[in-house]
This record gives structure tokens, C-alpha cells and sequence, in this order.
């Protein structure tokens, strides 16, 4: 007998749950509170469990996978077409519900633990390189209103504006001289965390198959490498690429 198919509309402190009984098809849609939701899982028999692919999903696939359960991601564009009325948490349960039924419809891999911190590191670098950028480029604005035209390029400009403020001491106000000190010590706190970063992310690649595996395509680094990975999800990992030449 096919398993129930239980859909989820994921929240942050309210769930909206939607299944239809197999042996009756007796609807059910019902609201559990965030403390709630694992005890009603806990005490279902294996159930294929289907959600929206967003925030905190691939969280709720592990927890629940861990009970037993079939637990499978759709992606919002797909669920979007089985909307009937407006949109609500009930509606959307029943989209997602719907849209599981589909014949051929194409589910999102669950993310494992590591991968999922793989990606925030990743986001978290991101942030914090656009922030450097940012600050560069405004250095090399407020520099140029007194004349100083740095070089292009990060370390180029960092230099160039070390020296341009040591030589204009006497000529900026003390304010704005102190300002631009406290920017490029800024500066080098952001080379910092961002090295710390990449020393994860490398260490990382090191200890992953796949990661190391897809680094022997020509022009594949380390962040490209990591990235793929964890975007992949369990379902395509490592057991699932091809092996390396010397190993056919």
C-alpha cells in the first residue's frame, strides 16, 4: 500500500498540515504549533512527506527523515500553478499536496548538515567581499576629492592610500585623517575574516570526496568545487559522479 503523503507549509511558528487518508479519502488539514510538529510525525507510521523548498526546509527533511519518513522538497515554482484560492497557509498545504501528485514532478535533494553550512559560508564570504569592495571604492572617492588618484585594483589601492594619507598629514583635517585610518584598519580586519573563511572552505574541499573529485576538471577551484557540492545535495553526491579516469 502507498504510504500517506503528507504536505507541510513550513513557518516559522505555525504549520499548516495536508493529507488525505488513503483507505477513506477523508481530507485532513490541520494547524500545528512549531513544538507540536515532531511528536505528530514521531507518532505516524512512514509517511512520504512533502514541502516547499524554502527557508528552513532542508532542516525539517533531516529531522524528519531521522523519524523514518519519506521526506521530499518541491520547488516554489512548482507549487505555485495549484494554487485555488488565495493565498493562504491552507492553500498553500494543498498546493503542495497537489503538486506531489503530479506524475514526473522533479523534487530538490535534501541537504546534509555539512553542505548546508558549506553554502553559509559561502554567503557569509560573499557578504563580507562586497563590503570590502565597498569600502574600497568609497576610500578611493573621498581620497580623490583632495586629489589623490589611487591605482585600480584592491592591494594596489590599499598601498597607494596608505601612503597618500601618511604624505597629505599636514594638509587633511585631523577628523577625516583619523576616519581613513580607522577605514583601512577596517580593511585589513575584512582580509582577515576572508582569509579565515577560505581556510575553512579549502579545508574542507580536502576532506571531501566529491569536492576533490570535481577539482580535477580543468578551471574548477576551490569555491567552485565547494559550491557545486553543496548545492548538489545528498541525492547526487559523491556515489553518484562519475570516477576518475584512472579508476575506469
Amino acid at each position: 500500500m502507498e504510504p500517506t503523503t503528507i504536505a507541510i507549509d513550513l513557518a516559522k511558528r505555525v504549520f499548516q498540515i495536508h493529507y488525505v487518508e488513503p483507505e477513506t479519502g477523508a481530507i485532513h488539514s490541520k494547524v500545528l504549533k512549531r513544538a507540536q510538529l515532531v511528536p505528530f510525525f514521531a507518532n505516524r507510521p512512514a509517511s512520504r512527506v512533502v514541502m516547499e523548498a524554502c527557508g528552513s526546509a532542508h532542516h525539517w527533511a533531516r529531522v524528519l527523515t531521522r523519524l523514518g519518513h519519506d521526506v521530499r522538497l518541491i520547488a516554489a515554482q512548482f507549487v505555485r500553478p495549484f494554487v485555488k484560492s488565495n493565498k493562504n497557509d491552507a492553500a498553500d498545504a494543498a498546493a503542495i499536496w497537489e503538486a506531489a501528485q503530479r506524475p514526473g514532478m522533479r523534487f530538490v535533494a535534501v541537504k546534509t548538515e555539512d553542505q548546508q553550512a558549506m553554502l553559509a559560508m559561502h554567503r557569509i564570504r560573499q557578504q563580507l567581499v562586497r563590503i570590502r569592495v565597498m569600502q574600497v571604492n568609497q576610500l578611493r572617492g573621498l581620497l580623490y576629492e583632495f586629489g589623490v588618484v589611487l591605482p585600480q585594483g584592491r592591494r594596489a589601492s590599499i598601498e597607494a592610500a596608505k601612503g597618500a594619507l601618511a604624505s597629505l598629514s599636514d594638509q587633511l583635517p585631523a577628523m577625516l585623517a583619523d576616519s581613513l585610518q580607522d577605514q583601512l584598519s577596517r580593511l585589513r580586519a575584512l582580509d582577515e575574516q576572508i582569509a579565515r573563511i577560505e581556510q575553512r572552505i579549502l579545508h574542507w574541499r580536502r576532506n571531501d570526496d566529491a569536492c576533490r573529485r570535481i577539482s580535477e576538471i580543468p578551471g574548477v577551484g576551490v569555491l567552485t568545487a565547494t559550491a557545486a557540492v553543496s548545492v548538489i545535495g545528498r541525492l547526487n553526491g559523491a556515489a553518484n559522479l562519475p570516477k576518475r579516469s584512472a579508476d575506469v
